[in-house]
């Protein structure tokens, strides 16, 4: 009987679970996601901490830390060291405010083993596409099937061209699943394919209304600057947005500064399988840098949190569309200069601006881009005592500053 094999992730659905950040080095820099995911031994730095975000929560025995870095607790990591020790490093770290031992999971094999055909699809980088060092490799893979024949004696690898995923054996599982281990979700990768024709169709048409979407969108990010199709952005899945998929974008401007959208918020709604513009906008954050690796800096964890509030309550979107709106978020992690003594981050959101559109252009509808502006503790104050009147004055002294929707940490209030 052929070996079966599992894509083993993290159950993102979880309730009250932790959220944990990019490991970082004994000098508190960041280290790079990549290095534990492309499927080789990790070399270097090992006095690793790992940070939580948004709040302690329920830790688990299996999770990912920063983007897709895999974690595991001590009585995980016993199954793999039993199991699959030719395959597998593991490299200790400090979970912050945790004591128990925690360890990244580096896999450590690279398999040939992805059956083209019996996957629902699969979609190639081709010469056209401009990516010369992805050329061959896979796109998109959906569906994944691999050919158990191809695999030898491997019980944890990666499959070639498609190294996001990690792929484990059967027993590997049931010794999971029997020790009760938490936050690990399976789904098998061997064996005909699960999907029906119906839900083929399904996943064609909702692949069809995203991409259609995405690509009006970039159009439209074009049109603001240069498309930075470089940048390492985290990708989650999120069942408050409308194509349950959070996306972001960078935009290198003319300017030498730096623009950071939301790539999803107007993707139609992927339950109703029709054309819209799911809520209607988009954000926009833009700092006065060239910033080289924005998915660790303060402006995307900033316009995660504005993010999150207006995909899960319809109040703050209304009030986004309709004008100029402030809201508050947690301060946590945030630059101190923008922190209120109440540990959060205020912002304005709505603000005018000279260089980028209010609206775009897709086939299903127009979308309103919605600047978001972060403010200082004295401009909250000065919002919180002035109400409606205070942000119009806000927005027209910002516009006098010459700076408009421009995020910047060092600056005076203009208050």
């Amino acid at each position: 009987m052929p070996i079966r094999y599992f894509d083993l992730t993290d159950d993102v659905y979880i309730p009250g679970r932790w959220d944990l950040g990019t490991p970082t080095d004994a000098q508190g820099r960041e280290v790079d996601d990549y290095a534990f995911t492309k499927g080789e031994p990790v070399t270097g730095e090992t006095r690793l901490r790992i940070p939580i975000r948004g709040g302690d929560g329920t830790e688990l025995d299996f999770t990912e830390a920063g983007i897709g870095i895999p974690l595991v607790s001590a009585r995980a990591a016993s199954v793999f060291v039993e199991l699959a020790s030719k395959d597998v490093q593991l490299i200790p770290v400090h979970v912050e405010a945790h004591p128990e031992p925690f360890y990244i999971l580096v896999c450590t094999r690279i398999v040939q083993c992805i059956d083209d055909e019996a996957c629902e699809e699969v979609q190639y980088w081709k010469p056209e596409d401009g990516r010369p060092e992805k050329t061959g490799r896979y796109r998109a893979v959906h569906g994944m099937r691999i050919n158990p024949s191809k695999v030898g004696e491997a019980k944890v690898f990666r499959p070639w061209g498609w190294d996001v995923v990690l792929i484990v054996s059967e027993d590997i599982k049931q010794a999971l699943e029997r020790m009760g281990a938490t936050g690990a979700r399976f789904k098998e990768v061997t064996g005909p394919s699960t999907v029906s024709e119906e839900e083929r169709e399904r996943y064609r048409k909702s692949r069809e209304l995203l991409e259609t979407a995405g690509s009006a969108r970039e159009t439209a990010w074009r049109f603001m600057g240069s498309l930075d199709k470089e940048a390492l952005m985290p990708i989650a899945m999120s069942g408050a947005w409308p194509g349950q998929r959070q996306l972001w974008s960078v935009i290198r401007r003319e300017t030498g500064r730096t623009l950071l959208v939301t790539h999803g918020l107007s993707d139609p709604f992927i339950e109703r399988l029709e054309p819209s513009v799911g809520f209607g906008l988009e954000l926009a954050l833009e700092v006065d840098a060239a910033v080289k690796d924005i998915s660790k800096g303060w402006p995307l964890m900033l316009l995660d949190r504005v993010a999150d509030e207006v995909a899960e309550h319809e109040h703050v979107r209304e009030g986004a569309k309709a004008g100029l709106f402030s809201m508050e978020v947690s301060g946590k992690g945030m630059p101190k200069s923008l922190v209120t003594d109440e540990g959060r981050v205020a912002v304005l959101l709505g603000v005018e601006s000279r260089t980028l559109p209010r609206h775009f252009s897709t086939p299903f509808g127009d979308v309103r881009l919605v600047t978001v502006k972060a403010l200082l503790p004295a401009e909250l104050a000065y919002l919180l005592e002035h109400g409606a009147r205070g942000h119009a004055e806000l927005a027209r002294r910002f516009a006098d500053s010459g700076e408009e929707h421009l995020s910047r940490l060092r600056r005076k209030p203009v208050v």
